[in-house]
C-alpha cells in the first residue's frame, strides 16, 4: 500500500510505524516535560563507545511516511543522542503538500536530505537512483564497515536491492518489515486491517451476527444510540476519517478491500488503479461497479445519511482523529494501532475498548513473512556529509537491540530480562502501547506517546524472533505477557470468540486470512511512462475529490450523479489506459507467484 500511510498511506509504522508497523504514531509535539514518579531509574541502550566525544550532528530525515515534522524529541531522541550523538530533523511530505509535491521540490533542489524513507520502491526511488541522489552503500566499503547487523540479519533484503535496483552490484537502500524466512501470517495479535468496534457497546447489543460489510451499519447505529456522547460530551460517530493519507484513492475506503483479501499493489509493483488479491490471480479496477472500493463509497454515503460519519472527516487531519479516538468519539476503526489510543489499561480493566468484530465474508489481508523486505525503503542522500554515521544509525535499527528499543522502549524503563527472557516492568505495563504517561527528564521528558519514534517505518517484523532472547520483538507475544491475567476486555472478547487469544488467532483458526507470498524477481518493477504517470496523477485527483463528495452527497440521486461524473472525468483523463498498464504488471506478478 503505497504508503499505507499516505497511500497507506502512512503510519507507522508507519508504524507503524514503526513499531509495528507499523504502527503509526501521533504527530503531536511533546508538551512540557514532567516527572513520572513511578518510572524506574535511567538505563537503556548501550552507549556507542566514545559517542559523547563524537561531533554532534543533526540529520535531515525526509520521510514520505511520517506524520510528524520537526525535531524528534522525548525518549527516542534521548536514546539516539546518547548512543550516536545525533539529532533527527524530520521532514514529512505528508504534512508539506504530499509526497509528489515535496519530492519534486527536493529533487529540483538537488538534495533529498541525509536519511530518506521512501513510501515505496517505485518511481521516486528509481528516479532518485537514476539521478544520482542516493549513496551506493557498496562504495568505499561503507556497507561492510558500518552495516554488519544488516548483513547478518537481513542478507536477503540486501540481495534483493542489489539485484532489483543496483544492477547486481550496487546497494541504494533496504526495504522495511524484513521477516523471518517462514510461512504464515506475519502480523502480531492484530492484522493491518481489522474491523474493530467498541466491544463493550457491541456486547450490550447481544453481539448481532454480521455477514457482509454493509451489515455493520445498523449495528453501529444502535451502538451510537447506546452512547451518543463521548467522555467529554462530544457526539460519537461510527466513522471519523482523514484525507491526508490519500493517494490514488481514499485510504479509508480502500481499507474495505483489505478485509476482503485485496490490497493496492501486488507485493512487487507500486499501487495504481487495481486492487489485487493477496493469494489468488484476481484483481479489481478501483472504479469497478461492484468492486470493494465503490462498495465502500456507497457504504460511507449510507452511513452519512444515518448520521454515522463525522462531518469533519473531509477537512480534519490524522492527529484530529487521534484526539477524538482518545476522547471516545469513535465506534469503528480499521487500524489496531489507532485503537491503542482508547484501549488504555484503565479502559480495558473496565471492559471498555475496541476489539475485532468479524463478519462472515471476511478474509483479511496478511502481508506474510518476507525475508526480502517490503517496499518502503531506507536510503541515504548523496549530499549528506555523514554517510557513515547515517548508515551506522540505520544498521542499529536493523540490530536486535535497535529493533527491541524502537518497538518496546529502553531496557530498564519498560522492560527487563529475567532468566534471559524479556518481561515488562510495572512502568512498561503503564505506558505501552502508546499512553500519555509522563517520563522523567533522564529519559527525555515529555510523555511516552509523544516521545515514540516519529520515523514511521520499520526494519524487522516485530513478530520475528529476537536472536538475543528467543522471543518475538512484540511485547504482546512474550511468554511473560501471555501468562499474565487478561484484562476484563480480553476476557469478555475471548469468551465470545471461542477461546481465541487474539484477532489473528481467531481469523487464522477460522480460515479468514489471505496471506501474501514473498517474491524475489531479480528485476525492478516496470517504470510507467511519463505520459501515463501524468494521467495517473490527474485521474487520482479526480477519484479522491469525487470520492469525498459522494460520501457527503445530500441524497442518492446526487450520489449517483457524482458517481457518473467521476467515471466520466476519470475515463476522459485516461483511467482505462493506466488501469490496463496496472493489470499488465499485476499479471506478470501472478506468473512470478507460480515460480
Amino acid at each position: 500500500m503505497k504508503s499505507f500511510r499516505k497511500t497507506f498511506s502512512l503510519l507507522l509504522l508507519a508504524a507503524m510505524l514503526i513499531v509495528s508497523t507499523a504502527a503509526c504514531t501521533s504527530n503531536t509535539n511533546n508538551g512540557p516535560a514532567s516527572t513520572a514518579s513511578t518510572a524506574p531509574a535511567a538505563g537503556g541502550a548501550t552507549e556507542t563507545a566514545g559517542s559523547s566525544q563524537r561531533e554532534e550532528i543533526t540529520l535531515d530525515v525526509f520521510s514520505m511516511l511520517s506524520n510528524f515534522s520537526g525535531e524528534q524529541t522525548g525518549w527516542f531522541a534521548k536514546v539516539i543522542k546518547d548512543k550516536f550523538n545525533i539529532n533527527l530533523n524530520i521532514i514529512a511530505s505528508n504534512l508539506e503538500g504530499g509526497a509528489d509535491v515535496k519530492f519534486a521540490t527536493m529533487m529540483a533542489a538537488g538534495n533529498l536530505g541525509d536519511l530518506i524513507i521512501f513510501g515505496d520502491d517505485g518511481q521516486k526511488y528509481l528516479d532518485s537512483i537514476k539521478a544520482g541522489m542516493l549513496v551506493d552503500w557498496t562504495k568505499e566499503g561503507l556497507l561492510d564497515s558500518k552495516g554488519q547487523n544488516i548483513l547478518k540479519y537481513a542478507p536477503k533484503a540486501i540481495e534483493k536491492n542489489k539485484a532489483n535496483f543496483g544492477g547486481g552490484s550496487s546497494v541504494y537502500g533496504i526495504g522495511f518489515d524484513v521477516g523471518d524466512d517462514k510461512p504464515g501470517p506475519s502480523e502480531a495479535k492484530d492484522l493491518t486491517y481489522n474491523p474493530n468496534l467498541r466491544w463493550d457497546l457491541y456486547e450490550k447489543l447481544g453481539r448481532p451476527e454480521i455477514n457482509t460489510m454493509e451489515d455493520y451499519l445498523p449495528v453501529l447505529k444502535q451502538m451510537q444510540e447506546l452512547e451518543p456522547k463521548s467522555e467529554s460530551g462530544r457526539p460519537t460517530y461510527a466513522f471519523s476519517m482523514w484525507a491526508d493519507w490519500d493517494g490514488n484513492m481514499m485510504v479509508l475506503t480502500k481499507a474495505w478491500a483489505g478485509i476482503h483479501g485485496f490490497d493496492e499493489g501486488d507485493g512487487f509493483n507500486s499501487g495504481g488503479f487495481t486492487l489485487v488479491s493477496g493469494d489468488k490471480d484476481e484483481y479489481q479496477g478501483v472504479l469497478d461497479e461492484d468492486g470493494y472500493y465503490m462498495r465502500g463509497l456507497k457504504l460511507y454515503f449510507d452511513a452519512n445519511q444515518m448520521g454515522l460519519v463525522d462531518p469533519d472527516s473531509m477537512t480534519q487531519k490524522f492527529e484530529d482523529v487521534v484526539n477524538k479516538m482518545k476522547d471516545g468519539q469513535l465506534l469503528f476503526t480499521f487500524f489496531p494501532w489507532l485503537d491503542d489510543t482508547y484501549n488504555t489499561a484503565e479502559h480495558m480493566a473496565e471492559g471498555k475498548g475496541f476489539a475485532l468484530v468479524p463478519f462472515k465474508e471476511e478474509r483479511t489481508f496478511s502481508y506474510g513473512y518476507d525475508p526480502y523486505g517490503g517496499n518502503r525503503v531506507w536510503a541515504i542522500g548523496s549530499k549528506t556529509k555523514h554517510p557513515d554515521r547515517v548508515l551506522e544509525f540505520i544498521d542499529w535499527l536493523y540490530s536486535p537491540e535497535g529493533n527491541m528499543i524502537s518497538s518496546n522502549g529502553p531496557e530498564g524503563l519498560n522492560w527487563e530480562l529475567k532468566d534471559g527472557k524479556p518481561v515488562l516492568t510495572a512502568f512498561g505495563e503503564q505506558v505501552l502501547p502508546a499512553n500519555d504517561t509522563a517520563l522523567p527528564e533522564e529519559f527525555g521528558g515529555g510523555t511516552w506517546k509523544d516521545g515514540m519514534s516519529q520515523l514511521n517505518n520499520t526494519t524487522f517484523k516485530t513478530t520475528n524472533i529476537n536472536p538475543d532472547n528467543g522471543e518475538p520483538y512484540d511485547y504482546n507475544l512474550w511468554q511473560s505477557t501471555l501468562e499474565k491475567s487478561p484484562t476484563k476486555l480480553d476476557q469478555d472478547w475471548r469468551a465470545a470468540m471461542g477461546g481465541a487469544l487474539t484477532a489473528k488467532d481467531y481469523l487464522e483458526k477460522n480460515n479468514q486470512l489471505t496471506i501474501m507470498r514473498p517474491l524475489f524477481t531479480g528485476t525492478p518493477p516496470s517504470v510507467i511512462s511519463d505520459e501515463l504517470e501524468q494521467k495517473r496523477g490527474q485521474v487520482a485527483q479526480v477519484i479522491r475529490q469525487f470520492s469525498w463528495k459522494m460520501i457527503y452527497a445530500k441524497n442518492e440521486a446526487e450520489f449517483n450523479k457524482l458517481r457518473q461524473e467521476m467515471l466520466d472525468k476519470a475515463k476522459g483523463l485516461g483511467y482505462d489506459e493506466v488501469l490496463a498498464w496496472n493489470v499488465e504488471q499485476n499479471k506478470k506478478v501472478f506468473g512470478y507467484r507460480k515460480q
